[in-house]
């Protein structure tokens, strides 16, 4: 019982001891205009907030986070094909791909990949 609280009280002490040093040799610095401003991903905060935003960029961010979600759902399939060849298992992932697929050619002819009209 005895080396327990020796233990415990010596780790307390060492905590207490390394916190002060931390705080005492820490970097106090006034913070000026800029460090305590918000940080807004490049854009500065002191315009408006109603900046325009590229509708393009962000119909390509969906359509890349569809496919991420699509390699996802597709995955268990391929794992499936190490057990043995389910006609079920393979006819649902075919009409996955084939609705990806026509998914993929209906923005392709909306126009929505190209990134530069």
């Amino acid at each position: 019982m005895l080396s327990v609280s020796l233990m415990i009280f010596i780790s307390l002490f060492l905590g207490v001891i390394l916190l002060t040093l931390a705080w005492v040799l820490g970097n106090r610095s006034i913070s000026g205009r800029s460090k305590s401003s918000p940080f807004e991903c490049g854009f500065d905060p002191k315009d408006s907030a109603r900046v325009p935003f590229s509708m393009r960029f962000f119909l390509l961010a969906i359509l890349f986070l569809i496919f991420d979600v699509e390699v996802v759902l597709l995955f268990p399939s391929v794992l499936s094909l190490e057990m043995g060849i389910s006609m079920w298992n393979l006819m649902a992932s075919f009409l996955f791909l084939i609705i990806l697929l026509l998914g993929l050619f209906h923005e392709w002819n909306q126009g929505s990949l190209t990134w530069v009209s």
